[in-house]
């Protein structure tokens, strides 16, 4: 149901000033919290709730190739590679540090999107290559890269570049 702008007066000075409130935007609307206990609760538990938010959008995609999240993944960087790389090179690359990548790449294998031979420099390790089943699986994703940069769609490139920036500085570790 779409719901109307709320407004409200203020005087300011001689000045009567409109405030629009919209109620279907931000995280009190969406989770049904009034306030929070400080600016930094509220911003991690937005970022938190944007990550899950968007990761259903993105499993709907992927939905339709029958593949993970962390299945696509690997896939692009696999294609990125360019060349077999070992679980480990791709267990360093994945965005998702706690993913189990054997298993991944075994389910992979199972699929037929990926397969893995003995690396011909260490028999310790396994290289794993994507095969044409794959990419042609990452092509018909492709298709679908309007849609999920569509995520962002309310945000100018302005916007982006600083959201980018202010994410690379969350994730700096401070010393001493």
């Amino acid at each position: 149901m779409l719901q109307l702008p709320v407004t409200t007066c203020k005087t300011i000075g001689k000045r009567v000033i409109l405030i629009y409130f919209c109620s279907t935007m931000g995280l009190e609307n969406d989770i049904q919290q009034a306030t929070f206990k400080t600016e930094q609760q509220k911003a991690l538990v937005n970022l938190i709730y944007t990550y899950h938010w968007s990761t259903e959008k993105l499993r709907a995609i992927f939905d339709n190739e029958d593949i993970t999240m962390q299945q696509f993944n690997i896939l692009r960087i696999l294609r990125g590679a360019g060349k077999p790389i070992s679980t480990l090179q791709i267990r360093q690359r994945m965005l998702d540090k706690m993913s189990d990548t054997s298993r991944i790449v075994d389910r992979l294998i199972s699929k037929e999107l990926v397969h893995k031979n003995i690396c011909s420099t260490d028999k310790r390790l396994v290289d794993v290559n994507i095969t044409t089943k794959g990419k042609a699986v990452l092509k018909k994703l492709d298709a679908y890269e309007t849609q999920m940069n569509g995520l962002l769609q309310n945000l100018s490139n302005d916007e982006m570049k600083t959201l980018n920036q202010l994410l690379d500085k969350i994730r700096v570790e401070k010393t001493g």
